[in-house]
């Protein structure tokens, strides 16, 4: 195919090529010449050089009068950049393609036609030669155009594209970024029209985009053309892969949040240019995931490669045609801000109050900030906004950066995590609550907000200025103590972030906060709907189950998802995940719950932990709870779970435990598998001995062992001036579970907020040798550096055991 001289097919292209053709268009080169042998998919096309452009301005003898147009612009005038840009891109559409152009592009058109048939339509896609630098993203800076058919339509498109070198918005980036207006060129992309518009399409990274986590691929996409979801005009599916297990063979996704995906980008019937309209999605289609699992995991391993070749993060656009049913990467550039952050200096945004809560939506950036919310309903209307001022819009688009770019946060309508408003929150590092539904007639234009990110991956916006403050950790130099620190996590939204921390593992990894706010219904009323009383449940748990083949599927999904993410954001180190340990009353006040609870006058010390377990009261949903954590451990390949009994009171019981999990397929032994229990009942550390020879190591549950000692109810205020840690009875009792565990060789921890607290109990555990404290993850960082001062104190010397922070 060499013989064009302004053309070159892709599989002519390379990286080095983006001086001829463009960021954009050279990576697609690579990819199609490298990475096709390697199973990723990628339309044919070719390119319209650099040189071209230059070449038809030449022609036309063009460059004056865009010199005229274009020197001494004032970019901060509005008005004038306006009519400026307008007379730029005249001048270039107006220029025309030269005959001996025009021909090598139909030449190349009838190429792809022999490829994938007449009636093959192209997308035509801009590549400016400075795009995409791995220091500067260029995303949606110029036009692209789609399902173009026809000789004369696709001409016309190219003239359309070169004109849009000269778009407002790209004139004012180049401006900004110290670009030249003249040194900048041109390239376009002629490619096989991946019809998207009749599946979905989407962004994928090769990293988490808000913690910078680097395991896991991270997918997000909608129904219809691509567009939608990089411009966040719809709230799209996401899913999370972990790269080192789905490596050593485990191909089951991670993650997933269903999105609201309300309309889809599609083109208009019967017309022959490319005209595309958003239409609204159908009910069936929003209460489904846009891709299987199968092709989750298919882009997973395109991403996998591409990361692979180009050895660093990549952002990639994918489409799946709904012609062929095939999966399609349509670009891939390098990711430019999650993978650039200094992890070694941790930065921590915590509110210090409480707010009226306006909206919610999906959070960006991991901050907190206030200011006067200022509703823009219209690009028109931009001028009216004040820097500082928190921007609240239905969506952004790339007309809106230069007021982005003064704004203390931002909040929209629509849009998920990959949307324009999330990419440039990301850039300018300011939180930004996107996809919030009725942001814009929520929230009272000119009232004070606080724009929360620091709470998960809901981002939440409340009413007024509530107070924050923000925490800066240098955690790149600290050694790792003898003892193992540990930390104490429930919500899987802070599962990566968290994992920066230093740390030896998750010691307690609570069930509880995943059964509460992604499960919501009590594991029996998922079983047995139809013993629900109240009407109002029943509707609730058909609505949360919806999609799933039962509710005892959609139980064990949503558990073992939220156990898999904190399991994976840890990997290779150990988590150990405590079976649920609900009391009646907090089993009780779940979707369906007060159907299958006793009522109990002292629940603490009634039916919970391992009572529960094999009772024929609870055993249905004991046996949910493990299938979930042989998901985790089999399927998701996560095998650092352990699993910790709560509340095991007889020796009995642990045996009758034990034997429940085997027949449900957790079997103590098998496949590596690990059980600890809690140590928190006096008795627990009476029998210690015959307790060791059951289970594999001993948390201890410092709360529950301090009431049950000193015999005070935790929950009871007017007793609480008798319930301390500290009492000589209870280190007692601490020290002889250590050394029972010792003399046992079984592992021992403690996972209770007593050496957080009270720096004394911290030096008590040191000295006793305990093997490892949990701690909250707020207090990591004090309490590692308080244990390293104890352990220099007794001539203990800092682990060099080569695990990174």
């Amino acid at each position: 195919m060499g013989t064009f001289k302004y053309i070159r097919f892709f599989e002519e292209l390379g990286i080095e090529d983006v001086p001829l053709v463009g960021g954009k268009n050279a990576s697609l080169g690579e990819m199609y010449r490298k990475l096709t042998s390697e199973g990723v998919r990628i339309p044919n096309g070719f390119a319209i050089t650099a040189e071209a452009y230059t070449y038809m301005l030449d022609q036309a003898g063009a460059w004056e009068a865009l010199h005229d147009a274009l020197d001494d612009l004032d970019p901060e005038d509005v008005t004038d950049l306006a009519r400026r840009g307008k007379r730029a891109r005249e001048i270039v559409y107006g220029a025309g393609l030269p005959d001996d152009l025009a021909a090598e592009i139909i030449a190349g058109y009838r190429l792809l036609q022999e490829e994938y048939g007449e009636d093959l339509s192209l997308a035509v896609r801009s590549s400016a030669t400075a795009e995409d630098l791995p220091t500067a993203s260029f995303a949606g800076q110029q036009d692209t155009y789609l399902n173009v058919q026809g000789d004369e339509s696709l001409l016309d498109a190219c003239r359309r594209d070169f004109a849009s070198l000269f778009t407002d918005r790209a004139i004012h980036y180049r401006i900004d970024q110290g670009f030249d207006q003249f040194k900048v060129a041109l390239s376009i992309g002629v490619m096989k029209m991946v019809r998207s518009d009749l599946a979905s399409s989407g962004v994928m990274f090769s990293l988490d985009t808000e913690s910078g986590f680097r395991d896991v691929v991270f997918i997000t996409g909608a129904y219809g053309l691509g567009e939608n979801v990089v411009q966040g005009a719809v709230d799209p599916d996401e899913f999370y892969v972990h790269k080192p297990t789905f490596t050593a063979g485990h191909r089951t996704v991670l993650r997933r949040s269903l999105g609201a995906k309300a309309v889809k980008m599609v083109y208009v019937d019967g017309s022959t240019r490319h005209t595309t309209r958003n239409i609204a999605t159908k009910e069936t289609e929003r209460q489904q995931y846009c891709l299987t699992d199968a092709d989750v995991l298919e882009l997973a391993e395109y991403a996998l490669t591409i990361e692979r070749h180009y050895d660093r993060p990549m952002d990639m656009e994918w489409a799946k045609d709904g012609l062929d049913g095939q999966l399609y990467i349509v670009q891939a550039r390098p990711e430019t801000v999650a993978s650039q952050r200094r992890v070694t200096m941790l930065e921590s945004h915590v509110l210090d109050g409480k707010g009226e809560v306006l909206i919610t939506g999906r959070s960006v950036g991991e901050k907190i900030a206030s200011g006067r919310a200022r509703i823009i309903t219209h690009v028109d209307h931009l001028a009216d906004f004040q820097p500082g001022e928190v921007l609240v819009a239905d969506i952004t688009t790339p007309d809106w950066e230069p007021v982005m770019k003064t704004a203390a946060a931002i909040v929209t309508n629509r849009g998920g995590r990959t949307c324009h408003a999330a990419i440039i929150a990301r850039e300018l590092g300011i939180p930004a609550v996107v996809g919030a539904g009725e942001a814009t007639t929520r929230i009272p234009d000119g009232d004070e907000i606080t724009v929360s990110c620091a709470e998960g991956d809901t981002g939440r916006v409340y009413k007024g200025a509530v107070p924050y403050h923000v925490d800066h950790t240098e955690v790149g130099d600290i050694p790792r103590p003898a003892t193992e620190i540990m930390i104490n996590l429930g919500n899987p939204e802070l599962a990566f972030k968290t994992s920066f921390l230093p740390n030896d593992g998750v010691g307690l990894a609570r069930m509880e906060f995943i059964i509460n706010e992604s499960i919501k219904v009590h594991p029996l009323a998922l079983l047995h709907p139809e013993k629900v009383t109240v009407a109002d449940a029943r509707k609730t748990i058909d609505r949360l189950i919806h999609g799933h083949a039962d509710g005892a599927s959609f139980f064990v999904q949503r558990l073992s998802e939220g156990i898999g993410t904190i399991a994976a954001a840890f990997w290779p180190k150990p988590v150990v995940v405590r079976m649920s340990d609900f009391k009646s009353n907090e089993y009780a006040s779940l979707i369906g719950g007060s159907d299958f609870e006793p009522e109990e006058s002292n629940p603490m010390i009634g039916f919970r932990g391992a009572s529960r377990y094999a009772h024929p009261a609870y055993a249905e949903g004991f046996r949910l709870e493990c299938l979930a954590m042989k998901r985790v451990r089999e399927d998701m390949g996560l095998t650092n779970v352990i699993l910790m009994l709560p509340f095991v009171r007889r020796v009995q019981e642990a045996d009758d435990v034990l034997a429940k999990m085997a027949e449900y397929g957790l079997k103590r032994g098998e496949n590596g598998l690990q059980v600890y229990a809690m140590c928190e009942i006096p008795n627990n550390v009476i029998l210690i001995d015959q307790f060791a020879r059951r289970f594999d190591g001993f948390s201890i549950g410092s709360n529950d062992l301090t009431q049950l000692t000193l015999g005070v109810d935790r929950d009871s205020e007017i007793v609480a001036f008798d319930y301390d840690e500290r009492d000589d009875g209870v280190k007692e009792m601490i020290r002889l579970a250590v050394e029972g565990c010792r003399r046992n060789g079984i592992h021992s921890g403690l996972c209770g907020q007593a050496p957080s607290d009270y720096p004394e109990m911290a030096e008590y555990l040191v000295q006793l040798g305990i093997d490892s404290m949990s701690l909250n993850p707020d207090t990591v960082i004090a309490t590692t550096r308080h244990v390293l001062e104890l352990e220099a104190g007794l001539g203990l010397k800092p682990r060099d055991d080569g695990r990174d922070a």
